[in-house]
């Protein structure tokens, strides 16, 4: 008997992973999120730890499927390799799920303190660490699940991505408490307080993300802005062969967007695969459409500097004025370990990186691009799932967002979409326009809101033309960053050492 509930427990935690996975892209089904954690707090007293982390594995393992395209259609891993590589990722990410339950059945047993009061903090406080340890991966916050709600979304200008997940956790910890009641009608009074929060946040957060939606206006002169998508096949875009290709295929886009009167144009990461910085007939050809058409461009591509016998590599973006000249240049500050450089490489020679290219970049700094007088802050690809350099950016004065992206490496899977969620609450936190272009899908652009204006198809060719407004002000999050996050980690701290005093 005890094993079959023991295997029960197990599928409820899995179920309740899965159901937490389905509020994200792809089905998005958001609603899913406030209750999808219920099944595991029922439950987790039994075996604190091992419930949130099947409940983790559940989650990661379905929303992170898309990691075995990569390392096998592009990394060039054994599908064996790849099978073991993300499922040590998955377990990885399961801890942080199991830590939390872990961390709010022992509170609850040596201080008695309600799953709805420690849940919420804690589960914040692991998100927040799981964006910062061994280089960060705060891929599917769970306040990326309410995107499509728009005016829940809202309050992250005021506490961020993370304060949405607060709220979330919260809701499913006072259902969950609510459901126990039958039980334990003794305990109900207590937990009257956390219904009655629950109920004013929500309130509370809906009004001010109604009042923000029909709010603030942008004022000033628009920017014609256009995003080019080129559509570039990934397995042939570091050919040589293949460079005149790829730039006849951005400069045709380019015109039709000169043509519908575009100001600046924008191309995603990497669309010149070679060094900009360096004359040759492609660096000729991009430079002499800028000056004909009158334009300002702003393209990825690789860069380096050498500081004598030695190079040092970029993955960068660069600003080409009307007059044809590199105006500016702004390189990737958060680099993909194990896509762009192997961490240890010196103790781990054998070990290659997963993406054909140049070899190990280096990381910049924030640098912002000058547009006509204007700063224009640069995400390079998954620059974007990170709240701090955003923030950074605006903060550094950059009065437009944008993000250079190559979604390819992600075939036809959830991975674009879920990409695109994250670069649309960046919008949000930092109330700023934001263009998005990716060699192909999801190209978009992002109103301060997190409202997607326009938006590219997977693996086709586009031209998106449309105003856009810089922005001057910096919001409550912009000026102050994650100080919700750091103090629910305080808190959890102190609880912890609490926990130790009390048996």
């Amino acid at each position: 008997m005890s094993r079959i509930r023991s295997l029960s427990e197990f599928v409820i935690a899995l179920i309740s992973g899965l159901l937490l996975a389905c509020s994200f892209p792809l089905p998005g089904l958001s609603l899913l999120a406030w209750v999808a954690l219920v099944p595991m707090i029922l439950i987790m007293a039994r075996r604190p730890f091992v419930t949130g982390f099947v409940a983790g594995v559940g989650f990661f393992a379905f929303s992170l499927y898309w990691l075995n395209i990569v390392m096998v259609t592009y990394g060039r891993l054994h599908p064996l390799l790849s099978l073991v590589a993300y499922l040590l990722l998955v377990l990885y990410l399961a801890l942080y799920f199991g830590l939390a339950t872990w961390l709010c059945c022992r509170l609850s047993s040596r201080l008695g303190y309600p799953y709805a009061m420690t849940l919420p903090l804690i589960w914040v406080a692991l998100e927040y660490l799981r964006g910062i340890v061994l280089t960060g991966f705060p891929w599917n916050l769970l306040g990326y699940s309410q995107v499509e709600n728009l005016a829940i979304i809202q309050s992250a200008d005021l506490v961020g991505v993370y304060g949405v997940s607060g709220l979330i956790v919260l809701s499913n910890a006072v259902i969950a408490a609510i459901l126990n009641w039958f039980g334990h009608r003794e305990r109900r009074f207590g937990q009257v307080r956390y219904v009655l929060l629950l109920l004013i946040l929500v309130v509370a957060n809906l009004v001010y993300g109604t009042w923000r939606l029909g709010g603030q206006s942008d004022a000033g002169k628009p920017i014609k802005l256009a995003v080019a998508q080129g559509n570039i096949d990934q397995t042939a875009k570091w050919d040589i062969a293949n460079q005149v290709h790829t730039v006849e295929t951005y400069l045709r886009l380019s015109k039709r967007a000169a043509a519908e009167g575009a100001d600046l144009v924008i191309w995603p990461e990497s669309a010149t695969p070679f060094y900009l910085q360096d004359i040759s007939p492609p660096q000729t050809a991009v430079v002499k459409f800028v000056q004909n058409a009158g334009i300002s461009l702003l393209t990825g591509s690789p860069a380096y500097e050498q500081h004598g016998a030695d190079f040092r590599y970029f993955n960068s973006a660069y600003m080409i004025s009307p007059r044809g000249r590199l105006a500016d240049r702004s390189d990737k500050v958060h680099l993909v370990p194990f896509g762009e450089y192997v961490p240890f490489s010196r103790f781990f020679p054998f070990i290659d990186k997963l993406v054909y290219g140049i070899g190990d970049f280096s990381a910049g700094e924030i640098a912002p691009l000058d547009y006509d007088g204007k700063k224009v802050g640069v995400l390079v690809c998954y620059e974007a799932i990170f709240p701090e350099l955003a923030r950074a950016y605006s903060k550094a004065g950059s009065q437009l967002l944008v993000n250079i992206t190559n979604d390819a490496w992600f075939g036809r899977s959830s991975a674009p979409y879920q990409h695109l969620v994250m670069a649309r609450v960046r919008a949000v936190e930092n109330r700023r326009w934001l263009a998005r272009a990716a060699n192909t899908g999801v190209s978009a652009l992002i109103a301060p809101d997190g409202r997607v204006v326009e938006q590219s198809k997977l693996f086709e060719e586009a031209v998106m033309t449309g105003p856009v407004f810089m922005r001057d002000q910096l919001t409550l999050y912009a000026r102050f960053g994650d100080i919700f996050p750091l103090f629910f980690l305080v808190v959890s701290l102190v609880w912890i050492w609490q926990s130790r005093l009390r048996k």
